[in-house]
């Protein structure tokens, strides 16, 4: 393949997972027995430019459609994120009621509440319609588009160029990574700013994180990769903030190449992170080569545990109906036949069956009713929040686990 970004030639693939679905294609009822389309999920690593990648085997555009089923809102902690996030940044960029904020990927309007709240004039940009409806209902006024090259145009037509663009989370997942990237240097006033957060690939493989790969994601970063396509658009990271979110995260700052903003910051963490990287050896391939041996350990462990207890004749249920829990549900070759049901809070997924693997989606109230011997909970990045939701279940003496980064017992 060629690079999405650098367009070198890759030859040889990191980490082969097989061939999965979709990670948010959940089934409806009526499709339970048709034939499902999968996709292989290969990860790559460009030895040019360093970006580590999965190959689009279908049309990206597709992926996100209108009935898309992640809602940011439906997270306690993500909510508290965006909270804690919007009060930092407006301190830091001195943002007033007459600056302009943008945010790409807008969701249901989860972090930009807290600017309308603010009186701060602000913009959602969001392809998937099921999820802008809801931004627009908190008062969060949203496109439903992609955002590119031309709607960044239209945007600085009607509205101007934003002080601050936010794109949390996003990046993985443009089909055309140059396109966005320039899309964003359009839309950027000459002293604004730029926030992006994504998941730290330098975490991923140090954690075995293999589940954070899936079709959705099309792009995994590290800061020195990031840098390579910033730079590439006239671009550049002043400051760096390290997240706990996703399992390891960075928040980058970005602003014009040269102007005051970039020439008069020292870059002292950037430098300190890009050190860090270059420490672990994220500049060579043979880095990301333990991924592949570290996950099947993972899958071994995990179906020792789940088996066992299912010879037992325990029940198991697991908790969240992510996208990070299909890739290692379909990874590990786990169905319903091993875990019963999964629980999601999100209304949009119940009734509906996890992609490849079947597994039914409830709501919360089922693990009352059905008491589960084992609970996995799948996105183990909220463990701590799932865990405390979790906590009746003490009463029938019901163990709660997680099985990346390690087997962990957690009740």
């Amino acid at each position: 393949m060629h690079c999405q970004f650098c367009k070198k030639n890759i030859e040889n693939p990191v980490f082969d997972l097989g061939n999965t679905a979709v990670s948010n294609d959940l089934i409806i009822k009526k499709n339970l027995h048709s034939i499902e389309n999968t996709y292989p999920l290969i990860f790559h690593v460009c030895p040019s430019c360093l970006l580590a990648q999965t190959e689009q085997y279908r049309d990206g555009y597709e992926i996100f459609s209108d009935d898309y089923v992640y809602f940011s809102s439906c997270s306690n902690y993500w909510l508290e994120h965006a909270k804690q996030y919007v009060e930092l940044i407006i301190k830091k960029l001195n943002l007033t009621k007459g600056s302009f904020v943008l945010e790409i990927a807008s969701n249901d309007g989860y972090l930009l509440t807290n600017f309308v709240e603010k009186n701060i004039e602000c913009l959602g940009v969001e392809p998937t319609k099921s999820t802008a409806i809801e931004a627009v209902k908190k008062g969060v006024k949203t496109l439903v588009e992609f955002f590119n090259v031309k709607t960044s145009k239209n945007i600085v037509a009607d509205f101007g160029k934003a002080d601050l663009i936010i794109a949390n989370n996003v990046l993985a997942h443009v089909p055309d990574i140059n396109d966005f990237v320039s899309a964003l240097k359009g839309v950027l006033k000459d002293d604004g700013v730029v926030t992006i957060e994504v998941p730290h690939v330098l975490k991923l493989i140090e954690k075995s994180e293999f589940d954070t790969i899936y079709h959705e994601h099309f792009f995994y970063f590290s800061v020195l990769s990031l840098t390579n396509i910033l730079d590439a658009h006239d671009l550049s990271i002043y400051d760096i903030d390290e997240l706990d979110t996703h399992g390891g995260s960075i928040r980058v700052y970005v602003t014009h190449v040269g102007n005051d903003i970039d020439k008069n910051n020292s870059k002292e963490n950037l430098n300190r992170v890009l050190n860090k990287e270059l420490k672990y050896g994220l500049d060579s391939l043979e880095y990301y080569e333990q991924l592949k041996d570290n996950s099947f350990e993972i899958k071994l462990n995990s179906l020792k545990y789940l088996i066992n207890k299912k010879i037992s004749n325990k029940k198991i249920a697991a908790f969240g109906a992510a996208a990070k829990g299909n890739t290692f549900l379909n990874y590990c070759g786990i169905k319903n036949n091993i875990i019963d049901f999964v629980v999601d809070e999100t209304p949009f997924k119940i009734g509906k069956f996890l992609p490849q693997s079947r597994i039914p989606i409830v709501n919360f109230d089922v693990i009352s009713k059905e008491k589960p011997d084992v609970i996995v909970i799948l996105p183990w990045n909220h463990k701590k929040e799932i865990l405390k939701k979790l906590e009746f279940t003490k009463e029938w003496g019901c163990e709660i686990v997680t099985f990346i980064p390690n087997f962990e017992k957690l009740q």
